[in-house]
């Protein structure tokens, strides 16, 4: 009976201890952040217009060239996104709905020499 209580007490203590540790994590990320690699990321923000109307384009699929990330432009033709700071880094504006706001041809375009943060003013011409 006494070893039952050892191994119940036991098992309790791994339990608060896991349980302790983990709110001490927590708690150190609250208050500390999660680590940052220091400048080595680029902000990248901008607004997509039709050419001819001037008018902003929703729906339009912002993305790094040879990567996954991508931002689609909200209703005001803005988008905004992190990367990592690449020298020639390649930008690829597609119209990925072509019935929302008309057929749009898509463009490409090459950064070179971004320090923290770049805007951009692209304008796409209709097919």
């Amino acid at each position: 009976m006494e070893k039952n209580c050892k191994q119940k007490r036991n098992w309790i203590r791994k339990i608060v201890g896991g349980i302790s540790f983990t709110s001490a994590m927590f708690v150190f990320q609250a208050c500390y952040g999660t680590p940052q690699d220091f400048g080595l990321d680029l902000f990248i923000e901008g607004q997509v217009k039709s050419k001819a109307s001037g008018l902003p384009l929703k729906g339009i699929k912002v993305s790094v060239a040879d990567n996954m990330q991508y931002d689609l432009t909200d209703e005001e033709g803005k988008f905004s996104f992190y990367t990592e700071m690449l020298e020639g880094l390649k930008l690829k504006f597609q119209d990925i709905d072509s019935t929302q706001n008309g057929h749009y041809i898509d463009r490409d375009t090459l950064l070179t020499g971004a320090q923290d943060s770049v805007y951009l003013d692209i304008a796409l011409e209709e097919k």
